[in-house]
């Protein structure tokens, strides 16, 4: 049953929001502004969803573009929007989540930083392959809340040169037509998913991960001549991957041909990128993020501080050049590895890789009288579990500087540190992530000296 609309906001996660007879629905890629002919697609007792069938009116702020579906814009839920319309309703999000999660009505919220690149920021893809329908090997994304792939030659958010690779492989595929496609239903087939990453000088890693124990010799041809026919492929890797998962890359990653890994330069300091590697995407960006994150620490050259959720350590050894020291924090044993050899090929003396959970090791660090001056936290966008931030709070460390990719888990953790004494000075959005809804932001937080005191 069709229903027509106007939309009057658009809510936390993206989508708009109207009312029909008084009751709010939710419509996915909507504007502000605009009437719309909508297809009810489900209804709960307190709100219903419905997608767009026909545009009556656009409103003022949607761009100049006939179509209307994620699929039109590449999977991308703010494409509709113009840029500046994007960055305006990031802040308005960011405002709400903290009025309505953090309790924070008064957050002193920075103007938000936009991206230079608003298109093709993304140096790491992965696309899954499918069967077109005239049969032919398409990669592209999963459609809406399905596992049915759409096709897409030059995505929107891939780097000019992924997308070139990409498109390169899926030709000599086509053209060749010897090896199967993965079909996860029956799992059968050879070509599961294909990865690229790029570098700020224009080359590129490809990783073909493929259903197999060992390479066939088809594919091992295949990848033998996009490297040897693209100058800007300077790695190849085959990632080996026969479970049944909808996890991407395999535990064996086969190296085939070029350098085995990417190079990538920070703030002075050299990352060596390899397939399994966690690294920004939007390099650029996250560059600024860093320099907000640093600048608002005072006096840092005397600091002694935590890096919590560090990943490899980028953010510690770029507070390391100026910091007094440096205790970089992360869980996972393979990543702690990576930073150990990243801060030894650049001669970082200052850092201390520490691999166990973050709540535990800073008491550690408080046993063995260590002096903690600060905490930066980066963590998932599940944020930080409760019982961390209340004991870490309990050692009545000074500055906190959070780095964080989900407003809504931010604002539910800044309410347990104003809770245990802290201050929320302010509050700086950055637009990681041009075209989605998606908010990085940094939030710094001191320590109510009077109630240290009382």
């Amino acid at each position: 049953m069709l229903k027509e609309i106007s939309i009057e906001k658009i809510v936390n996660g993206g989508e708009g929001m109207g009312h029909i007879d008084g009751f709010p629905v939710f419509v996915p890629m909507s504007v502000p502004g605009d009437e719309l002919e909508i297809q009810l697609i489900s209804k709960k007792k307190s709100y219903g969803r419905g997608i767009i069938k026909k545009i009556i009116k656009p409103g003022e702020e949607r761009i100049d573009f006939p179509k209307f579906t994620e699929e039109d814009f590449h999977g991308c839920n703010f494409a509709m929007l113009s840029y500046e319309a994007q960055l305006k309703y990031k802040m308005l999000l960011v405002s709400d989540v903290m009025k309505k999660i953090g309790g924070v009505s008064d957050a002193y919220i920075l103007p938000i930083i936009g991206s230079d690149k608003e298109i093709n920021y993304r140096n790491k893809v992965i696309e899954p392959f499918a069967y077109g329908q005239n049969g032919e090997i398409i990669t592209g994304m999963f459609k809406r809340r399905s596992h049915e792939i759409f096709q897409i030659d030059k995505n929107m958010l891939s780097s000019d040169l992924s997308n070139e690779v990409i498109n390169k492989v899926k030709k000599i595929l086509n053209k060749n037509k010897n090896i199967s496609v993965y079909n996860e239903k029956f799992h059968k087939g050879i070509l599961r998913h294909i990865m690229t990453r790029t570098n700020s000088q224009n080359e590129a890693m490809l990783v073909l991960i493929i259903n197999a124990k060992k390479i066939p010799d088809e594919v091992f041809a295949l990848l033998k001549e996009v490297y040897e026919e693209m100058d800007q492929v300077k790695s190849v890797y085959i990632s080996l991957n026969d479970k049944r998962t909808n996890v991407a890359l395999g535990n064996s990653q086969k190296h085939l041909f070029g350098q085995r890994t990417l190079q990538e330069n920070i703030k002075g300091i050299d990352f060596s990128i390899s397939p399994t590697s966690f690294f920004q995407i939007n390099l650029e960006q996250t560059k600024k993020l860093y320099e907000v994150g640093i600048s608002y620490f005072n006096n840092i050259q005397d600091k002694c501080i935590v890096d919590a959720f560090a990943g490899i350590g980028t953010i510690g050894m770029i507070l390391s050049k100026e910091a007094k020291q440096v205790y970089s924090m992360e869980i996972v044993e393979k990543t702690v590895a990576d930073g150990l050899r990243t801060a030894k090929r650049n001669n970082i003396t200052n850092v201390e890789f520490i691999c166990g959970d973050v709540n535990r090791k800073i008491q550690e660090l408080m046993k063995d009288e260590k002096t903690i001056d600060a905490v930066i936290f980066d963590p998932p966008r599940k944020g930080i579990e409760e019982e961390t931030l209340r004991t870490l709070s309990s050692h009545k460390i000074e500055e906190l500087v959070y780095i964080s990719c989900n407003p809504s888990t931010f604002a539910r953790d800044s309410k347990i540190l104003i809770e245990e004494g802290y201050v929320l000075e302010k509050i700086q959005p950055l637009d990681l992530f041009p075209q989605t809804s998606h908010i990085e932001l940094v939030g710094k937080f001191t320590l109510n000296k009077s109630e240290v005191t009382e």
